[in-house]
């Protein structure tokens, strides 16, 4: 086969006899969820009052994420393997948990964040 020196806008995307599939490199492979998520959230639920939990479903940049809404708003947010797991998760530990895509975010968490930012520490 002979190289005309000629290539249609999409082709350098193209692997040979397919589609393009992300690899290892390419920066919108989405990090798996792994031990170290798993153990922060456990620690960061267990040492606060008032915690629910919000699941928000997988885009087209992020995984699956739990986010944990604390009572006075402090908030953590980790990749986690499913939207069941998180749920699970969060009954194993007698926490509240929402589809964050249903209910949305907290008032508090926003409230918080807009404290934290007037404070100088966001």
């Amino acid at each position: 086969m002979r190289h005309t020196g000629r290539m249609g806008v999409f082709d350098r995307f193209r692997r040979s006899g397919g589609t393009r599939r992300p690899g290892p490199s390419d920066p919108t492979t989405v990090r798996a969820a792994g031990s170290a998520d798993t153990g922060h959230l456990k620690e960061w639920a267990t040492t606060r009052r008032g915690v629910e939990g919000f699941v928000e479903p997988r885009t087209a940049v992020s995984d699956v994420t739990l986010l944990l809404v604390a009572h006075d708003g402090e908030w953590t947010r980790r990749r986690v393997p499913s939207v069941e797991w998180a749920h699970d998760f969060a009954n194993r530990l007698a926490i509240p948990s929402y589809d964050a895509a249903v209910v949305g975010i907290p008032a508090r968490m926003r409230e918080y964040n807009r404290r934290r930012k007037e404070s100088g520490l966001l």
